[in-house]
């Protein structure tokens, strides 16, 4: 039995679970979400529970079986609490400004980067430091891996787009002359 599949979802008060059979609709205080119905699982809603239970013990439906416990999961907690993720933003002559859906950042290059944010997805500037928010985890997690990717901290000074949690292991630089 899979670990997390095996597990039950508890529905907080104010959240539904519409079960069909092509997908499973999820609507809380927040917004609404869609999780696709992975192949060889059943969910199923007792209460203030949810219960998602595989067809059979072959290696695929298990792994199935804890992915579609996992997605249902980030759905209710999305529609009740929404995900966010923090980046900050280090380096001499970098700036950040704008807010709501789109930003716009100088990162050392010869123009500014300009970055807008898919539907459902905000984006929160506070001096150096960018918050993504929104209720999708998977949205949320993208867009937070684009804005990093648009200028990756170098390990020798730090600068660059980083997670707030994330630790840059610094390298040495040139040994000089003696």
């Amino acid at each position: 039995m899979s670990r997390i599949g095996k597990q039950p979802i508890d529905i907080p008060a104010g959240v539904t679970i519409t079960v069909g059979d092509k997908e499973i609709t999820v609507a809380g205080p927040k917004g609404q979400l869609i999780v696709p119905v992975q192949p060889m699982t059943t969910t199923t809603v007792e209460g203030t529970q949810a219960i998602v239970t595989r067809k059979d013990d072959e290696p695929k439906s298990r792994a199935w079986h804890g992915l579609q416990r996992a997605l249902l999961n980030n759905a209710v907690q999305g529609v009740t609490n929404g995900f966010e993720k923090k980046l900050e933003i280090n380096g001499v002559g970098f700036r950040l400004s704008g807010g709501g859906q789109e930003i716009e950042m100088a990162l050392g290059f010869s123009h500014p980067v300009k970055y807008k944010a898919p539907e459902g997805v905000q984006l929160t500037t506070n001096k150096m430091e960018i918050t993504v928010s929104g209720i999708d985890k998977q949205k949320v997690g993208q867009v937070a891996a684009e804005i990093r990717s648009l200028k990756k901290p170098e390990p020798y000074k730090g600068k660059g787009i980083k997670y707030v949690d994330e630790v840059i292991i610094r390298k040495a630089g040139k040994a000089g002359k003696k």
